[in-house]
């Protein structure tokens, strides 16, 4: 980079980190930005709502739901900007080391960290919320305070497609730094986040596993009834649990992974 050029990125980086490295960004990633731009609006919004309620509250007119509104607005502009800081690079590095590397190596370090550390716990995150989401729209959950904010689910389900919205954030940005280093198929993708291919294998898995159980249940099972099916139950190897499905995603991984590779020898080769 020219060195000319460094103050204006500098400043471009403050003002919006979105606008650097543009040009390398993919369709994920600017999906990313363009709706974290959107997003960006909740934060003065929740600074009028938190000035208000204060004055409201001084003058013996407290109101529950503004409250409610805060908690809303800031949980859904933080996931969102969760997603923002994976595309920009933005967040904060506590790191003494990562300064001082070169660009290849930084790009393999974001490659571990995003691919093999942050994205299985965002797609752990998704999975584990979704079940909250599901609970909290049958029980049409509302406010602890009689006038606070009700429909709480939508909340929760906006929280758990946050986590989807993020790992878009996580598979772009894998995506873009493999292009870095090679060309980017996508069996190199699926290498690249490779406990992640796991987990989205095994959740592949359970879940169409657990769709097939519950059209061919018998008359009167709950859901709760399908989940603990045989095929879905824990089983014991050694001194440890685990299910059936996650013996499969280990066993499949290396698999797909190795047809993904063949797929694109051959289209490369044709090519």
């Amino acid at each position: 980079m020219d060195a000319s050029k460094e103050p204006i990125q500098e400043v471009v980086a403050v003002s919006d980190p979105g606008e650097i490295g543009r040009a390398e960004h993919n369709r994920g990633d600017r999906f990313v930005v363009f709706v974290s731009n959107i997003a960006a609006w909740l934060f003065p919004i929740l600074m009028i709502a938190i000035c208000a309620q204060v004055v409201l509250r001084n003058a013996g007119m407290n109101q529950a739901w503004l409250d409610d509104l805060q908690w809303w607005l800031y949980g859904a502009a933080v996931l969102i900007g969760v997603g923002y800081a994976v595309t920009t690079d933005s967040h904060v590095r506590v790191d003494i080391f990562y300064d001082n590397f070169d660009s290849d190596k930084k790009t393999r370090v974001n490659l571990f960290a995003i691919g093999w550390l942050f994205l299985p716990f965002v797609i752990l995150s998704w999975d584990v919320t979704s079940s909250y989401a599901v609970s909290s729209v049958m029980s049409n959950e509302g406010s602890d305070s009689p006038n606070g904010l009700h429909n709480l689910w939508i909340l929760k389900i906006f929280m758990n497609l946050a986590f989807i919205f993020i790992a878009v954030a996580c598979i772009a940005a894998i995506i873009r730094y493999v292009e870095r280093l090679h060309y980017p198929a996508i069996w190199r993708v699926m290498l690249a986040a490779l406990p992640s291919t796991f987990f989205i294998l095994n959740l592949m898995l359970y879940y169409g596993l657990w769709g097939v159980l519950w059209l061919m249940r018998e008359e009167g099972a709950s859901a709760r009834d399908v989940s603990r099916h045989d095929l879905l139950d824990e089983i014991d190897i050694g001194n440890y649990e685990t299910t059936l499905t996650v013996i499969a995603a280990l066993v499949l991984t290396p698999i797909v992974i190795l047809i993904a590779r063949s797929f694109d020898r051959s289209r490369r080769t044709a090519g």
